[in-house]
């Protein structure tokens, strides 16, 4: 019997994930020009800090957008032909976020129509993204085998924090000993810009991915599902892994979304809102201003961000080392505790107004803490614990309710913030241990079980 053929498996893992590190970079990449398109495109024209909210946030719509029609484009096309659109979407946000004007507009000269068609672009990012964040954890979760499937998707989590890293080390490279005219005139845009050399890596190597034996089964494509089964892991395994999905697809009802009731759905939705509700974008996407708030010079709060970038990949691997062995409830409710502790300590040295080294610990605590856990273990779950009829479906109604939840904190923050800091993070905090109670009482383990396994779960 031939064994699994790790090489291959991680082969094709990490070119999915270069979609995870797109995610990434997209989300994050407004971090560091966010405030030369408040110079260039709000303050120039006098504009609210509403609509500067809108367009420090209006990826997300895009991204709530893709999350949604993810289930539609990957049962049709296939996840690897929707993996290729993203990437594809991803290049032509790059491009136009870098270059508004193009084609309509007159270059550099602020106007409304132009922060609607810079928005535009964005949304257009934000669709990539919302797609590639339901179909890669779900691609990689397909073709994974049940003992490393935890590993597996949670390097797709990886590739995310990865992704915002490498795009902070940019933007800090291409602002470095610059002055403010020139990022706010031509800096932000080469920021944007940079994200065209990934985007068109991914869409070309997905071409040469196979696509997955589950969607292959679930499509009739018996004979192709045991050739790409048989690369992963050898003939006599692929043969009765092949045996299972088939079962899985053909028994009990077909593919309708509540065949195994409704509990797992919510169960889906809850993962999805409480990984937004304990306010790590918030901590992402604001990363700079909490610093220089906290009385960072310019250059520092970058670095700053950089520093926290670096413990994010850290604990992300601990993560990915543990989550196998460990298992998912455990990791989950021990992040839970840590971020409860980080956000509630903010929170009160908020109230007091003390600010500095002790608020920079407590978030690192907070952050190492989702890093831990919430971060990937919430993917390695959505992409696990739907049966194969409804997995697409399920994935897209989640993904697309922690699109809608990300949005909702994002936007919040700044009015909460003005109303009360210490609030705001007491908020974030008691979210963080309400997450701990709903994964201890409604999560189930799902650690070395195969993907048709999940529906006994549920069936139960």
């Amino acid at each position: 019997m031939a064994a699994q053929n790790k090489f291959y498996i991680y082969v094709v893992t990490l070119v999915a994930t270069l979609g995870g590190l797109l995610f990434g970079y997209d989300t994050a990449v407004i971090s560091g020009a966010e405030k030369s398109i408040q110079a260039f495109l709000i303050d120039s024209q006098g504009l609210s800090s509403f609509l500067h909210g809108i367009t420090v946030s209006s990826a997300l719509v895009g991204c709530i957008v893709g999350g949604a029609i993810s289930g539609f484009v990957s049962s049709k096309y296939g996840r690897k032909k929707a993996l290729i659109i993203a990437g594809v979407l991803f290049l032509l946000s790059a491009l136009g976020s870098g270059n508004p004007e193009f084609l309509f507009f007159e270059k550099g000269v602020p106007s409304m129509g132009l922060l609607w068609m810079f928005n535009f672009y964005r949304v257009v990012g934000g669709i990539g993204v919302g797609l590639a964040s339901a179909v890669c954890p779900m691609y990689i979760g397909e073709i994974a085998p049940a003992d490393i499937r935890g590993k597996l998707v949670s390097l797709n989590q990886f590739a995310i924090i990865f992704g915002m890293l490498v795009v902070y080390f940019v933007n800090w490279g291409i602002a470095d000993g610059q002055t403010i005219e020139w990022i706010n005139e031509i800096g932000w845009r080469r920021m944007f810009l940079s994200e065209a050399i990934p985007a068109s890596i991914f869409a070309i190597l997905m071409f040469f991915m196979p696509e997955t034996p589950r969607y292959l089964a679930l499509q009739g494509k018996d004979e192709e599902a045991l050739s790409t089964l048989t690369k992963f892991n050898g003939i006599d395994k692929a043969k009765e892994v092949l045996s299972e999905i088939k079962n899985s697809v053909t028994s009990s009802t077909k593919g309708a979304l509540y065949s195994y009731g409704k509990v797992v759905i919510i169960v889906g939705i809850l993962l999805s809102v409480f990984q937004q509700f304990v306010g790590i974008n918030v901590a992402l996407y604001y990363a700079p201003r909490i610093f220089e708030s906290m009385g960072a010079a310019k250059d520092a709060s970058m670095l700053q961000t950089i520093i926290m970038g670096l413990i994010n990949v850290v604990f992300t691997v601990v993560a990915i080392m543990t989550v196998d062995k460990w298992g998912r409830k455990p990791l989950l409710i021990t992040g839970s505790i840590g971020m409860a502790i980080g956000m509630i300590a903010i929170s009160i040295l908020a109230f007091q107004n003390i600010i500095g080294m002790a608020t920079l610990v407590f978030i690192i605590v907070y952050t190492a803490s989702f890093m831990m856990s919430w971060g990937p273990i919430c993917w390695v779950l959505i992409s696990e614990i739907f049966p194969n009829k409804i997995r697409s479906q399920a994935i897209a109604i989640a993904v697309a309710a922690q699109w809608a939840a990300n949005f909702f904190i994002s936007s919040t923050y700044p009015p909460m913030m003005e109303f009360s800091s210490g609030g705001t993070y007491l908020f974030y905090g008691i979210m963080s241990i309400l997450s701990a109670i709903f994964v201890w009482k409604m999560v189930p383990e799902t650690k070395g079980k195969t993907l048709e396994e999940m529906e006994s779960i549920w069936k139960k």
